[in-house]
């Protein structure tokens, strides 16, 4: 074990190990790297709650180079008593917005100025510096620059882009002409209430406004929830599409494909539905967990077809929950009720009279009992999201790969996550395997009304 290791490891001991809190407030940021031999915040005890400032996800992160991750998530939380092997069960309390304003769209990659990836591997060929730090001069697309020669440095721009505004009680935003969004520009990171340990360039400085006028309905949720994977990983690659990037890339934080295989949480899936009310269930792949969050969009259809939205800042409060014995190799959710495809939501009274009628017609001694859980999937592309999220849902509830194509079918859906590939695999699970597993009284706490 080298030295390196040796502290980190103890470091990660001694956040699992310490005196539990009641609450881990959290406002420190990683610089885009989940690593699991860094020290982790907390521990908060089984039962306990994290308190999150979160800082804009995707654009900000985006356009300044010296982020290794993609994106800027906050300090990994240890949870007290999880161990590998366990799964940690996280109920999003609250998800609150926190900035006035924000800036997005479709992207397109700006050659010259990467390694391989554009989103973890910016690169300064004049000076060969992978990671190059930077500064902001001006407003733009070229006003992020490159410290040491003082020329553009973002690996991105707009193809399409737009600055939103927000009204005061964040319910609906309406995207700027020109004029207001380079006003915004102008002060940025007050627009977007920028969390003070940030170092992400704001993305409202590029004062984007293709879009004018349209209006869309405020709904935030976390684009990444999750735990901390059992090797380093870029943090918006702790997933199975994006974490394909990684897989024989030229820089150096290239894995194989059975490393990502093994090691990733999928703790990026910008799903719609991971937002205040729901359950998350997580896998825990080194000790304490390590929950982390970041990337709040404040709105967003399925599948983030643009490739991004309107990230934001924002304050998150979390409960979490050790579920002792529950080997996960991904996530789980449990939806708020509205968010269930029609086929999954639990039956009504009325619904289970009707049906218990017709079992007696035919001779069935007794309906099932069943209640929805949202199997996540991820992949290269749909199709091997959808196979991957198949495979875990068969494996988990000791099912065939067809017998959850059949629920799926009858009791539930097929739903996009993200494209390229994360997807939900939602079915009615029998309560008797919930229970089984130790997931029956979430779902009975989640469904009961």
């Amino acid at each position: 074990m080298t030295l390196q290791t040796q502290q980190t490891h103890n470091g990660v001991q001694a956040a699992t190990s310490g005196v539990a809190h009641e609450t881990v407030f959290v406002d420190q940021f990683t610089d885009g790297m989940l690593d699991p031999n860094q020290p982790m915040l907390g521990p908060v005890r089984d039962g306990g709650h994290i308190v999150a400032n979160t800082a804009p996800g995707c654009w900000g992160p985006m356009i300044t180079p010296d982020l290794r991750g993609g994106h800027e998530v906050t300090r990994p939380v240890a949870v007290a008593g999880a161990e590998v092997g366990d799964a940690i069960a996280i109920r999003i309390k609250s998800v609150r917005i926190t900035s006035m304003a924000t800036a997005s769209g479709n992207d397109r990659h700006i050659a010259g100025r990467f390694l391989g990836d554009p989103y973890i591997a910016g690169f300064c060929e004049e000076t060969g510096t992978l990671n190059p730090e930077t500064y902001v001069e001006g407003i733009g697309e070229d006003a992020v620059r490159y410290k040491a020669t003082g020329k553009p440095a973002s690996p991105f721009a707009f193809t399409n882009g737009y600055t939103i505004a927000f009204d005061a009680n964040r319910q609906v935003g309406v995207t700027l002409p020109q004029g207001a969004a380079e006003c915004i520009a102008h002060d940025a990171n007050r627009y977007a209430a920028m969390p003070e340990n940030s170092v992400q360039h704001s993305i409202l400085t590029f004062a984007p406004h293709d879009l004018v006028g349209l209006v869309g309905r405020l709904r935030p949720f976390m684009g990444q929830l999750g735990t901390t994977p059992s090797r380093p990983l870029p943090d918006s690659h702790n997933a199975g599409d994006f974490g394909s990037f990684l897989i024989g890339a030229p820089h150096p934080y290239a894995v194989t494909a059975d490393e990502l295989a093994i090691h990733k949480t999928d703790g990026h899936m910008d799903i719609d539905s991971v937002r205040e009310g729901a359950i998350l269930i997580c896998p825990v792949k080194t000790p304490g967990g390590g929950i982390y969050l970041g990337d709040m969009h404040a709105l967003q259809g399925d599948g983030e077809i643009a490739g991004h939205t309107a990230d934001v800042a924002g304050v998150v409060t979390l409960q979490v929950h050790v579920i002792k014995g529950l080997a996960l190799d991904g996530p789980l959710l449990l939806p708020v009720r509205e968010d269930l495809p029609f086929l999954a939501q639990p039956l009504s009274a009325a619904e289970k009279a009707q049906a218990e009628a017709v079992a007696k017609e035919w001779g069935v001694d007794a309906i099932e009992e069943s209640l929805p859980v949202s199997v996540v999937g991820t992949g290269p592309d749909l199709n091997s999201a959808t196979e991957n999220g198949l495979a875990r849902a068969a494996a988990l509830f000791d099912m065939s790969v067809p017998e959850v194509m059949n629920r799926a079918t009858i009791t539930g859906g097929i739903e996009i996550g993200r494209a390229p590939g994360v997807i939900q695999v939602t079915f009615r699970v029998p309560v008797s395997k919930l229970e089984e597993k130790g997931l029956l009284s979430f779902a009975v706490d989640q469904y009961s009304n």
